[in-house]
């Protein structure tokens, strides 16, 4: 393992660095769930069964477990230029996302849903290690940032349709343009004073990043993270409006979709606040604290489903605030842990597993739902907190001795 240097002064135009890059991944990310935000209209025009719906969200996490998988293989954040496959995966997802204008049937729309994801893949992890490369100090917050623009990427459909509740294909054009707009950006974006080591061609250091048990531990912390954050945010919509139809409220799936809105783009203060008290407080303590608090919110969900709305949005809100705040640092602390040469390599491994799991709870929870209720649906996200929790004290009682950003 090389770690990398911790203090030093991060460069000046670092800040400004971080806006541009940070707005190209907000608007390349929108894709993601542009499909997931229209369901319900696609859904009795292409005669769309509850499995096939599913499939259009799951379709997309699959396709970036394949694309994450394939980029580890061939080390393609760190062989070439990061902001370059930023740029070319977003005009790809851009192009697969639009193509769902052209389709009437499920197949082929989960088939472009499919290949939205594997695009993507190319878009997430080779930004953060751009983004890497302006930090040191305050890696924790950058990441964060980063890791807030893809929340509000992800959140951008559903406020799209819920703004007078426009037609599904202007919601998919215009999250298509604004992919277009990030790939742009990616380009204009510039490397920063600290970058990692070029790397060569070598197919087997992909499974080698994890040989060192710290970034084993960190990524385990992840897994349990990756269970919950993804079904929560496919699925969100969809419980709002049953709890605001239940609850006898005006107009619920338009309110839905702007709860859903609020409750997964808050993501990005959570993100940001994450950022911060791992940076001071140590990143163990802050992943730890979300894991808990996010696991919490889910296990009060079916407790608090049909009540007042008010309520149901207060609930949503504080999940939607910690279920995706430790993101990031699982991703910093690869960047420090892991060999400096494969760090791209390393980050995408992480991604490609810990969305493989995603695949699981997000297909979980319309089965849940039509066995036993939405009272009962999100408990099963609970275990991955706490699992995802253990691994972190762990790798906390390893670090305590070394680096502070490490230990808590």
């Amino acid at each position: 393992m090389t770690a990398a240097p911790a203090q030093t002064v991060d460069p000046p135009g670092r800040w400004g660095a971080l806006a541009i890059l940070g707005t190209a991944e907000l608007l390349a990310m929108s894709t993601w769930f542009s499909a997931s935000a229209v369901v319900t209209d696609v859904q009795e025009l292409w005669q769309l069964t509850p499995a096939a719906a599913s499939m259009l969200t799951i379709a997309v996490q699959l396709g970036f477990v394949v694309g994450a998988v394939v980029s580890a293989a061939l080390s393609l954040a760190d062989v070439f230029l990061p902001r370059r496959v930023v740029a070319v995966a977003a005009v790809g997802a851009a192009l697969a996302n639009l193509g769902l204008l052209a389709v009437g049937s499920a197949g082929p729309a989960i088939a472009l849903r499919f290949l939205t994801g594997v695009f993507l893949a190319g878009v997430y992890p080779p930004a953060m290690k751009a983004m890497a490369t302006w930090f040191r100090r305050q890696r924790g917050l950058a990441l964060g940032v980063m890791v807030g623009a893809l929340t509000l990427g992800s959140a951008l459909p559903h406020l799209v349709r819920a703004v007078g509740g426009l037609d599904w294909r202007v919601v998919v054009t215009a999250t298509s343009a604004t992919t277009l707009v990030g790939a742009v950006l990616a380009l204009v974006a510039r490397d920063g004073p600290y970058p990692f080591p070029r790397a060569r061609f070598d197919p087997r250091l992909a499974l080698r990043v994890l040989a060192d048990r710290d970034v084993r531990l960190a990524s385990y912390g992840y897994f349990g993270h990756m269970w919950e954050l993804y079904a929560m945010w496919a699925w969100v919509a969809v419980y709002l409006t049953a709890s605001f139809e239940l609850s006898g409220l005006r107009r619920p799936e338009t309110a839905a979709s702007l709860a859903a809105f609020a409750a997964i783009g808050i993501g990005a203060l959570g993100c940001v606040a994450g950022g911060v008290l791992g940076d001071r407080r140590g990143r163990a303590w802050l992943t730890s604290l979300a894991m808990l608090a996010s696991g919490g919110a889910a296990a009060a969900a079916g407790v608090v489903f049909g009540g007042p709305p008010a309520l149901v949005v207060g609930l949503v809100l504080f999940w939607g605030f910690w279920v995706v705040a430790d993101s990031a640092q699982f991703s910093t602390l690869v960047t420090e842990l892991a060999d400096q040469r494969y760090v791209g390599t390393a980050v995408t491994l992480q991604l490609a597993l810990g969305f493989t799991l995603t695949v699981a709870t997000i297909w979980l929870i319309p089965v849940l739902v039509d066995a036993a209720g939405w009272r009962w649906a999100f408990l099963v996200l609970t275990p991955g907190p706490l699992l995802g929790t253990a691994a972190m004290r762990a790798l906390a009682r390893r670090q305590r001795a070394g680096s502070p950003a490490l230990a808590g």
